[in-house]
């Protein structure tokens, strides 16, 4: 059962840039070379709101196991490095966990 794991953060704009950056270039590498078994990638989603802006990460991994084995038994605690928490104006403290039931590709 495939599991998607989802986590919002929140920035100014003039931060909204840089901490995009340092996703693309430093966390979300820096969680793939620890190869998670199971763990199949992860999107990342923007929304101004005027004043800040919203990210959002999912996560998506074949078990939650394979969750548990990259956050810790803990494993709705959210994982926000401290160069992330440099720049967010505020974040979840925890993700929220779903079974993906259906997933269909339109063309």
């Amino acid at each position: 059962m495939t599991i998607k794991r989802m986590w919002h953060g929140w920035t100014t704009p003039e931060n909204a840039d840089r901490y995009a950056a340092l996703l693309d270039g430093t966390i979300f590498p820096g969680i793939e070379a620890l190869n998670i078994p199971g763990y199949r990638g992860i999107e990342l989603l923007r929304r101004d709101h005027g004043d800040e802006v919203e990210f959002v990460t999912v996560m998506t991994f074949d078990s939650l196991q394979n969750v548990i084995d990259f956050q810790g038994e803990d494993y709705a605690r959210a994982y926000v490095p401290d160069a992330a928490r440099a720049v967010l104006k505020r974040f979840d403290d925890v993700s929220a966990h779903y079974e993906q039931v259906q997933a269909r590709v339109y063309r």
